[in-house]
């Protein structure tokens, strides 16, 4: 998948790269000096908000070396070395099944939340594959497709004067290799770690969790995460 290359020698896209989740992972996987590809719908959207959070990242990287580039998500599908998908859940079936080419063989981390609201507040969508990984992976059968990167405030993500965060980015999957992989990216967060939480089957969970954080989040006006205790 990555012919044996570290992490940090990856070239990370990040499909709705312009959104508020995309855009805060962009700018603190670049600003921590991973090479950041953002994608979007719009070519040109997507490198008016890379030049933005290059400009952003490199003036909070401590003399890191900062590369981030915009373009299509078609694009950034095919020159990417991972891929991470942060797409509206309502357009997230359509994108990848355009995708599915130039994703093939690569590594996907799926952090998108079928999340809806009422009058009560957020609730889980039901997904009829399962979970949106589960969709992911199903739409991309050529792709190792991997759960990461649910839990994270895109507040806290996009705030760079908040330099660590804490908590823990919960990861699933079926490949041990991929697991490791995207756990190895969630450490080059500050203060974060990737922890492995089960097969992809077990992303439901992990993915609905969000919304009780959402919860939380509205009582108590917080960016709460979530840190998993002795491990």
């Amino acid at each position: 998948m990555t012919d044996g290359r570290g992490v940090e020698d990856l070239v990370v896209g990040v499909l709705g790269g312009t959104g508020p989740q995309g855009r805060g992972l962009g700018v603190r996987l670049a600003a921590a000096g991973q090479r950041i590809l953002l994608g979007s719908r719009d070519a040109e959207r997507a490198a008016q908000v890379a030049a933005e959070v290059a400009v952003r990242a490199g003036a909070a990287a401590g003399g890191v070396e900062v590369s981030v580039r915009g373009g299509s998500n078609v694009d950034v599908a095919g020159a990417a070395d991972l891929v991470v998908v942060a797409v509206p859940y309502a357009g997230h079936a359509a994108t990848l099944t355009e995708l599915a080419t130039p994703l093939a063989g690569k590594v996907v981390v799926d952090c998108v939340v079928p999340m809806g609201w009422d009058e009560l507040g957020a609730y889980a969508l039901d997904v009829p594959e399962g979970s949106v990984c589960q969709q992911a992976a199903a739409l991309l059968p050529d792709s190792a497709v991997v759960g990461g990167f649910h839990h994270l405030s895109a507040v806290l993500l996009e705030d760079l004067s908040v330099p660590t965060l804490d908590g823990d980015v919960m990861v699933v999957g079926d490949s041990r290799e991929a697991t490791d992989l995207v756990q190895a990216l969630a450490g080059r967060l500050p203060g974060m770690r990737g922890v492995y939480a089960g097969r992809l089957r077990n992303a439901r969970q992990v993915e609905a969790l969000t919304i009780n954080l959402v919860s939380v989040n509205r009582r108590y006006k917080a960016h709460a995460g979530i840190r998993v205790t002795d491990v």
